[in-house]
């Protein structure tokens, strides 16, 4: 079923884009109900999805730190994560301005601001508000609104706490308990998993139905531009991954593309964390590691998305030939950096980030209403980036030990893996 169901993805996702133009162009009147019944096909996938995802990242999470010898290994492997994850960051938005002052995105076409705004839902961001947000008032209404950051603070406190209980008795059915909980989440998720293909089949075919080509002949450009550096990001992740794994880098990229055929379809990084985890357990990372690493990467390491951001302000910037020297725009990108970090990996998010930010460097916030009409089709490649970029990232911190935690590191492990095949398969 494992090769099985990566066809049926890549199928599905074939079909999607070709009943959505065939919908878009034979029913122009009616495609509007068309559309509502395929979003909500998606929405019912995207629920199922949420549904397993709080509990799945608090039982990981917390499975991960009580399986660590000692919190010295556990912090050392943090410690490293985080130190990828910003400096990752901060490489792919500068990648991101370059790029879109090397291809001069949005030059001559001479926008004039007009009243209103961007048409996005946007609450001001302030540091001492994002700083707020990561400590959850209630863990339970973290859960309740699926707020991912905020369950992997809590568990990672919960976590340390279990793991003086278990050292200092020696054992603890608590500890037992959540390590059985992530096994039953994960055979959870993989009945979830077999709708896959449905999700993404209703998610491409509504997106298709929508928008048809008429968005590739009116941003052909800009869409060209972001995917030719989008393409140019892979090939530098491929070659750092390489730098550390050699040639399983690869076998990394065949591990990975289910979850990354996911996001694309969906353009939601959450819909593709569950099955992230078990093709990352496949290649052979330990399933404690990629229980710790892979929130945290959730949260602070969004490759495709950061370079989107940096990418897309600057063409702002130029359509609207707003003068704005270079050290503003690497103000506004260090900006957009901090205040991405605990994003929602939901549709349109790094949208959301742009709509909040770039209104205080002087770009009309009614701009960013023009990037809203290809959205869509910008977010599919930046999400399925964020995937290849956290596959890569889990891989490399996993793939030697910590210096007390022998669990942390890539080795051939033939039970976990067949016991994550029967899981999710």
């Amino acid at each position: 079923m494992k090769n099985k169901m990566g066809l049926f993805i890549v199928t599905a996702l074939v079909l999607g884009v070709t009943v959505g133009l065939v919908l878009h162009y034979q029913l122009p009147g009616s495609r509007a109900d068309v559309v509502h019944y395929l979003d909500t096909v998606t929405h019912v996938f995207l629920n199922l999805i949420k549904m397993v995802i709080a509990p799945l990242i608090f039982a990981t999470i917390v499975s991960g730190i009580t399986g660590m010898a000692g919190t010295k290994g556990l912090g050392s492997l943090f410690a490293r994560s985080m130190t990828w994850f910003l400096a990752a960051s901060l490489l792919v938005g500068a990648y991101g301005l370059l790029m879109a002052h090397l291809m001069q995105v949005g030059t001559g076409l001479n926008l004039s601001a007009t009243a209103g705004g961007s048409g996005i839902d946007t609450k001001p961001l302030s540091p001492s508000k994002f700083i707020e947000d990561l400590v959850p008032q209630s863990f339970i209404q973290a859960l309740a609104t699926n707020k991912p950051i905020q369950i992997l603070v809590f568990a990672m406190f919960f976590g340390l706490a279990l793991l003086a209980v278990k050292s200092a008795h020696g054992t603890s059915r608590l500890s037992d308990a959540i390590d059985e909980l992530t096994t039953v989440m994960l055979k959870l998720t993989g009945y979830v998993m077999l709708l896959a293909p449905i999700g993404v089949f209703s998610a491409v075919a509504a997106a298709f139905t929508t928008q048809g080509l008429d968005a590739f002949a009116t941003y052909g450009s800009l869409i060209a531009n972001f995917y030719a550096a989008l393409a140019g990001l892979w090939v530098a992740l491929i070659a750092v991954g390489a730098l550390f794994l050699g040639r399983g880098v690869f076998r990394l990229i065949r591990a990975a593309r289910e979850p990354m055929f996911i996001a694309f379809a969906t353009s939601s990084t959450e819909a593709a964390f569950p099955k992230m985890i078990s093709s990352l357990t496949s290649f052979g990372v330990d399933r404690r590691t990629t229980g710790l690493v892979l929130p945290l990467g959730y949260a602070f390491n969004i490759d495709g998305s950061m370079m989107y951001m940096t990418f897309t302000s600057v063409f702002l910037v130029n359509a609207y030939n707003i003068d704005m020297h270079i050290g503003q725009q690497i103000l506004m990108c260090l900006v957009l950096l901090i205040s991405s970090k605990g994003m929602a990996g939901v549709p349109r998010g790094a949208l959301v980030i742009i709509a909040a930010i770039v209104p205080g460097f002087g770009i009309p916030a009614a701009g960013v209403a023009l990037l809203l009409v290809i959205d869509q089709l910008l977010d599919m490649g930046r999400t399925a980036t964020n995937i290849l970029g956290n596959a890569i990232a889990v891989a490399v911190l996993g793939r030697r030990p910590a210096a007390d935690s022998p669990s942390a590191s890539v080795t051939s492990h033939p039970r976990t893996e067949a016991d994550t095949r029967e899981l999710v398969y």
